[in-house]
């Protein structure tokens, strides 16, 4: 009877740990279960606090579209690091939508900046307005471009950060206000206003408007200026182009060291230091973009290794309203047969110490996504999301000439 009572309670003991271990197990199954699936719905760019993302123009050809995953992963093993974005240009006179790559930069794990630029067939600075000069552009005569355009970036569905028109406060595209009536003043306007500052934010807004209604919602739209104003006129100042923060994501900046063998040699503060104040102060609340910048490497001018060097000191310290710095690596031959050669990798030392200075955790080597609210909104309550959305969580013909560099650099 001893032994029969030991063996029923033995067995009792045993179906009750089996039911404890099927109630963990469950427990654990239910938490499974409960845990948040990963998102895969639409996301929006979240733009880092106390770092920056670290980016790269690649030397893509004639046409700046020349993508490549080959040349992208050269670049970032030959600085040892990953970038966080990667730009190119989306030239109007290609009329195309860039699909492939931008395809090719999501899977690669990269923001794509791409600079859409309504300028035509051959690039050349100082070429007066072309086919798609601003009346042309209002008139509604590149609508079913602009909108089969919108249509591409709504397939593409993921952020992309897009600057239209850059560099309009000089005079080397055919954009830029001194082709359209420059400082004269409209008409009635106190204070006033001009001519042609406010034609190109009148084509900015009708551009940004006509993709927007196209449902288009993951593009981050770039006012995206030049350090140097040329004309140097009051009419020409960077705030009077601002289309408005309604139809602005980011303020975006190009800033350029010595290029060119005749140029003085200029350290990066004092390319930067007036033109990056008077950017901020056109709005105050937005995420700023150093949407190009770089140097040349003239031996016996200047050091291009120290110069990086300063550049990457100061974007983490006087200038942290940057939240990403976007290099321009390339180099190409002038009129003169000389070279300018932009590229990191002009001299080991230039090398070194670019490769040492992006290694800094500071530089995010991966963009940071969140959820889309207006998706959520959308899913939740049937509201609609209408705009794009930002937490604070060869020869050269792209660039500028002889003059106007020598001028930029001058002021």
């Amino acid at each position: 009877m001893a032994r029969f009572g030991i063996g029923k309670r033995w067995r009792e003991m045993v179906l009750l740990g089996c039911c404890l271990l099927l109630a963990v197990a469950g427990c654990r199954q239910e938490g499974k279960r409960q845990a948040p699936p990963a998102p895969t719905g639409p996301q929006a760019l979240v733009w880092p606090k106390d770092q920056a993302y670290t980016g790269a123009y690649v030397d893509f050809g004639e046409a700046e579209d020349k993508v490549t995953l080959e040349a992208i992963e050269q670049f970032e093993k030959m600085v040892g690091k990953k970038q966080a974005i990667i730009a190119f240009s989306s030239f109007w006179g290609e009329q195309s939508f860039p699909r492939k790559n931008l395809e090719l930069l999501a899977r690669h794990g990269s923001l794509p900046l791409v600079y859409w630029s309504p300028w035509d067939r051959p690039y050349d600075e100082r070429r007066p307005p072309d086919r798609f000069n601003l009346h042309a552009i209002l008139a509604g005569k590149w609508d079913r471009y602009i909108d089969s355009w919108a249509d591409g970036a709504k397939a593409f569905g993921k952020p992309m950060l897009v600057s239209w028109g850059l560099e309009m406060n000089g005079d080397w595209f055919p954009w830029s206000g001194c082709y359209y009536g420059a400082g004269k003043v409209v008409p009635g306007t106190n204070p006033p206003r001009y001519e042609g500052p406010e034609l190109f934010k009148k084509t900015f807004r009708y551009v940004v408007d006509r993709v927007r209604a196209r449902g288009v919602t993951n593009i981050l739209w770039g006012f995206h200026v030049n350090h140097t104003t040329y004309p140097t006129a009051p009419w020409n100042k960077m705030a009077n182009y601002y289309p408005g923060p309604d139809y602005v994501d980011w303020l975006g900046m190009s800033v350029y060291g010595m290029q060119f063998n005749y140029q003085a040699w200029t350290k990066f503060i004092d390319v930067t230091e007036s033109a990056y104040h008077e950017l901020a102060a056109v709005d105050p609340t937005k995420p700023m973009v150093l949407a190009e910048w770089g140097v040349g490497e003239f031996p016996g001018r200047g050091s291009k290794a120290e110069w990086i060097k300063e550049a990457f000191e100061l974007l983490q310290g006087r200038y942290s309203r940057f939240r990403a710095a976007v290099f321009w690596h390339e180099r190409w031959q002038n009129e003169d047969k000389s070279y300018s050669n932009l590229r990191v990798n002009s001299s080991p030392e230039a090398l070194q110490a670019y490769r040492e200075s992006v290694a800094a955790p500071y530089w995010l080597d991966r963009p940071m996504y969140k959820p889309r609210l207006s998706a959520l909104a959308h899913a939740g309550n049937g509201m609609k999301g209408k705009r794009s959305e930002n937490g604070p969580e060869k020869t050269r013909s792209r660039k500028l000439g002889p003059l106007s560099r020598l001028l930029s650099l001058k002021h």
